[in-house]
């Protein structure tokens, strides 16, 4: 019995530390095969001795059911913070607090998510509740253990009382909606309700994460001088903390750097609703002392809401360009971070189906910057008059069948009209052949006037086609053939994005030029070959050998080709390795050229660029005017690269086009 529990210790040590390596740190040293091979050993032993020690990572994958939540007294009290909506109240706030010029500020991100309060005692957590009224919350222990990223045993001995924020990334709640039965409106809502669920087996599903951000309660070393001590501390103990941390003493930089936040909210994997301003001395915020609610020497700035509720009136099935009949909710106007919002998208009749969605009833949407807004599920208030959303049997745009494909509906007759100028539109694109001066609009008037049908007739267009239209003055139609005949040699990349391709993006065409160099090589390219390229797989190759090989592929090369397009592409004769396998943050206004052109070089020359920087990016290339991007990266230790270096690495001499990235 001595020796399984020895082995039992061992395990519980050696699991816990593979995972912390794995969820915190992302610095795995074995396979996830050897990971779960330890951990299903651990979970036998534990079932064979009926003991598990409490710090075991068997527990964050939740146990029995709860039969209620039982009442938790905080250590220390989890105070609300004081609101500022406008840049005039976060001054206000600057000067009644700041004794002198060079008085430190620390901002942190606001996150969206449930408050919890963590206490351990003697380096083992102990208790979790959530923060209820500030003095009493609820105990919820069992559901915190399931966050892999919150630690189960720490470093400190001391007795303390940690706090932070509850959060459900949207990566994992957009996985998680693709297959539940009841899609989750909300990140918010998604943690919020997996921490409050009585079976913690519902929490761990959910995958959650967190960030804690202060201690409300310490014993066994002495207080902390700054908050940013207060952080360091957390770290060093395995804490998640914000990845977002900056100083500032002048108040032009930190409304300045609000901006940026708000900005970049948009680009992260995780909720937040606003920014923390807190006064960087912890004695000096004590001091100030509290109102009823919160701290006089902090401050949350409220970032302009992105969710709100409305009534959905109608839902239009509309046609794209592959017959996909995509519903658009009709709303009821509303005001949304600084638009007003009368239409949402919805993704397909499965989805209305399983967020239980009706004519007449109160919808959840959201809106982030310039995206499209979402209908992310519907109230619980219910009204006598809501109508089922039934899927149409026929084409809206033309009347024909509608055929089902998996979870989407497709109008049958590949003639429809919508079609053909969602296809036209696509084909002319900024991205495909670049026709300057062509629109959904002067699709639909070329269509309606039988002059224009396929992307061959529109190559071929001449200024005898264009004379007495409605709007084609002598000036319009010169620009549009001119637009028309510079398209015809057009890089060969953007003439595979152009065909419409099925499954194929615009960096799987660059891919598929520089592979092959031809229209013929990529043409004859067989199945084989094309999955040996980045992000091909079975699908895509499928699309791309399918579409060559159908009749109406062949059709619309051929006649292409008989309007005199030449696509052309120019191998780079050496084109290196320096980004080959890295992941590349870009940063900061780079003069010599855009987002999109530096996205690109990058790319060919073997690397990935993502939007935001983590432990596992392997380079930031920043120019003027970086901001917090470039902050974090210096914070953890990765590789640098301004300008002058990206483009020496590079071998490019371009035009400045001063383009902010």
């Amino acid at each position: 019995m001595m020796d399984k529990m020895q082995r039992l210790r061992e395990l519980t040590q050696e699991v816990a530390a593979h995972a912390r390596r794995y969820y915190e740190q992302d610095a795995p040293v074995i396979a996830d095969k050897q990971y779960d091979a330890l951990f299903d050993e651990l979970v036998a032993l534990e079932q064979e001795l009926g003991v598990s020690l409490p710090d075991s990572p068997t527990h964050r994958v939740g146990g029995a059911p709860l039969e209620r939540f039982a009442p938790h007294t905080h250590l220390g009290r989890l105070w609300s913070l004081g609101k500022a909506q406008s840049k005039e109240q976060v001054l206000a706030f600057l000067q009644k607090t700041r004794r002198s010029e060079r008085e430190e500020y620390l901002l942190e991100y606001k996150f969206d998510g449930l408050t919890i309060s963590l206490t351990y005692e003697n380096g083992l957590l102990v208790c979790a509740a959530s923060r209820g009224n500030g003095v009493t919350g609820e105990e919820i222990t069992a559901q915190v253990k399931t966050i892999r990223s919150i630690p189960l045993r720490i470093p400190f001995q001391g007795r303390m009382e940690v706090q932070g924020e509850g959060i459900m990334r949207l990566s994992v709640l957009s996985k998680y909606n693709e297959t539940a039965l009841e899609p989750l409106k909300n990140a918010r809502n998604g943690a919020a309700g997996a921490l409050r669920n009585l079976d913690p087996k519902v929490t761990a599903a959910r995958q959650l994460d967190a960030f804690l951000y202060s201690v409300g309660y310490l014993e066994g070393r002495e207080p902390f001088a700054t908050q940013t001590e207060m952080l360091e501390f957390l770290r060093q103990n395995g804490f998640p903390v914000s990845p977002y941390e900056r100083l500032f003493q002048g108040e032009e930089a930190l409304l300045q750097a609000l901006d940026e936040i708000e900005a970049e909210r948009d680009r992260l994997d995780f909720l937040i609703d606003g920014a923390v301003i807190k006064l960087n001395d912890c004695a000096y915020r004590q001091a100030l002392g509290f109102t009823d609610r919160f701290p006089r020497g902090a401050l949350a700035y409220k970032f302009e809401a992105e969710e709100t509720t409305t009534k959905l009136l109608d839902v239009r099935w509309e046609v794209g360009r592959t017959g996909k009949l995509t519903p658009s909710a009709q709303l009821e106007p509303v005001e949304l971070a600084g638009v007003t919002v009368k239409a949402a998208t919805l993704n397909n009749a499965g989805d209305i189906e399983r967020k239980h969605l009706a004519i007449g009833a109160d919808v959840f949407i959201r809106r982030s910057n310039d995206v499209i807004p979402e209908v992310l599920g519907r109230t619980d208030t219910r009204y006598p008059d809501e109508r089922p959303i039934l899927p149409p049997t026929s084409c809206p745009a033309c009347g024909a069948d509608v055929e089902q494909r998996g979870a989407h509906l497709f109008c049958t007759n590949e003639d429809c009209p919508p079609k053909l100028v969602a296809a036209l539109s696509h084909f002319a694109g900024r991205e495909a052949m670049d026709i300057e001066g062509f629109s959904d609009k002067t699709a639909e008037l070329l269509l309606a006037e039988g002059i224009v049908r396929t992307p061959a007739e529109l190559m071929g267009l001449s200024a005898k086609h264009l004379e007495g239209l409605p709007l084609f003055k002598d000036k319009r139609i010169q620009n549009l053939v001119e637009a028309v005949e510079r398209a015809k040699t057009r890089p060969l990349d953007a003439f595979l994005f152009a065909l419409g391709i099925p499954n194929v993006g615009r960096k799987t065409a660059r891919d598929l030029a520089e592979a092959y160099g031809s229209l013929e090589g990529v043409m004859s390219a067989d199945r084989e070959a094309l999955m040996q390229l980045p992000d091909v797989g079975e699908t895509v190759a499928d699309s791309i050998c399918g579409f060559f090989q159908s009749q109406r592929g062949k059709a619309l090369v051929d006649g292409l080709l008989a309007q005199g397009v030449t696509p052309t592409w120019e191998r780079k004769k050496e084109l290196g390795d320096a980004f080959l396998g890295k992941t590349v943050v870009l940063t900061g206004t780079l003069s010599s050229m855009g987002r999109s052109r530096a996205k690109e070089l990058i790319e060919r020359h073997g690397g990935k660029v993502t939007g935001s920087v983590s432990s596992k990016t392997d380079l930031v290339v920043y120019g003027q005017d970086a901001g917090s991007k470039l902050t974090k990266a210096q914070s953890l230790g990765i590789p640098l690269l301004d300008e002058a270096g990206f483009l020496a690495v590079l071998g490019e001499d371009l035009e400045p086009e001063g383009k902010t990235l």
